[in-house]
């Protein structure tokens, strides 16, 4: 009577650590998923409905789109510079921008933000804030202010790359202070909304009172949509 028995055999040493490498891949594209998508999902849903405004769902094809530019950015790998403040709003070419050499300071207390420097008609987001179009602060118009931001858990507010990340934070009525000529102007927030960048309109000017525009993309550490924080000269 022949007798059997069983061996098991062994796993070759490649095959473990082909295994083990496509573990390690699978959990690390779900960690950059969620990395991605979260700030997009915390924003739409917890930041947006405290501006008043009801926005339609992203569409499919758009978050295939944002994750794709998202995880290009993260790796280094995208064809637009959003460094530079001329590509925010692609049809703002007939809007008069600012050409002045000036610079003075910005203040948010609320985000930790102590006298960042704003660079009036500069182009480089990474090396301060940029006064994009409008009049000197303090003056009667709309002075209008580009911050770059980042994914909310990299915000820093000493760094320009991220400096406006937290801006969602804002509400109505928090302080915004500007330095200028050793003169300081208060200005208090009235109101928040999300635009595309194709809208324009929030580039404009209205000069019956002093006012303040601050704009950053959103949702934090995507490009897709434009915040708007608008304040009202309070006090000097």
């Amino acid at each position: 009577m022949a007798l059997y028995s069983y061996v098991k055999k062994k796993r070759s040493k490649k095959k473990i650590i082909l295994s083990t490498f496509s573990i390690v891949v699978f959990f690390a594209g779900i960690i950059i998923l969620s990395w991605v998508l979260y700030p997009i999902a915390s924003f739409y849903i917890v930041d947006v409905p405290q501006f008043g405004q009801i926005l339609s769902p992203l569409p499919d094809e758009i978050i295939k789109q944002t994750v794709k530019k998202e995880i290009a950015f993260v790796l280094g790998d995208t064809n637009v510079d959003y460094t530079k403040a001329s590509v925010w709003f692609p049809k703002a070419s007939n809007i008069k921008t600012a050409l002045s050499d000036t610079t003075y300071f910005l203040s948010i207390p609320k985000l930790g933000i102590d006298k960042a420097l704003v660079k009036i008609g500069g182009e480089d987001l990474s090396q301060s804030l940029i006064h994009f179009t409008g009049p000197i602060p303090g003056e009667d118009g709309n002075p209008v202010i580009f911050g770059h931001s980042t994914l909310k858990w990299l915000y820093n507010p000493k760094d320009y790359k991220s400096i406006f990340t937290r801006l969602p934070d804002l509400k109505n009525n928090d302080e915004i202070f500007i330095y200028v000529d050793n003169i300081t102007y208060i200005f208090k927030v009235y109101e928040m909304q999300v635009v595309s960048p194709n809208d324009v309109a929030v580039l404009s000017q209205n000069y019956n009172s002093p006012y303040i525009t601050l704009i950053t993309c959103v949702p934090p550490g995507t490009y897709f949509n434009r915040l708007i924080v608008r304040g009202r000269l309070t006090n000097i």
